[in-house]
């Protein structure tokens, strides 16, 4: 994620694309069906090697506000259902906190957590 900051209309107060990521990533992680914020690879390259980069991108400018998410959900998830819960949640998280419109969420599932077997 690079360091771009969002500088509100009057100038007083500077929101960092880290801090917006932040918000994505606590707003995703209560929508029930998200099983874990994921990471995604820099690219096909970094499926061997590199370490990956963080799982909310932002982008971000003076007209518009959009984000990416990779996140994993649990076994019993009803993908659709859950990603447009995501969409819903982080776009009004982001938008009450910041005051910036939020234009699109992407949401990638990375992965399905798979649930714990607890008969030992």
């Amino acid at each position: 994620m690079d360091n771009k900051d969002y500088r509100v209309a009057d100038g007083s107060c500077i929101i960092s694309e880290e801090v917006i990521a932040g918000i994505v990533a606590n707003a995703a992680l209560e929508v029930p069906g998200v099983a874990a914020i994921a990471s995604k690879p820099k690219n096909i390259r970094g499926l061997v090697g590199n370490a990956p980069i963080k799982a909310v991108k932002v982008y971000n400018d003076e007209y518009e506000t959009i984000l990416d998410v990779y996140l994993m959900f649990s076994a019993n998830a009803n993908v659709p259902e859950v990603a447009a819960n995501v969409q819903r949640a982080v776009k009004s998280a982001v938008q009450s906190m910041t005051g910036k419109p939020v234009t699109k969420v992407n949401v990638h599932v990375m992965g399905i957590a798979q649930e714990k077997d607890n008969s030992n």
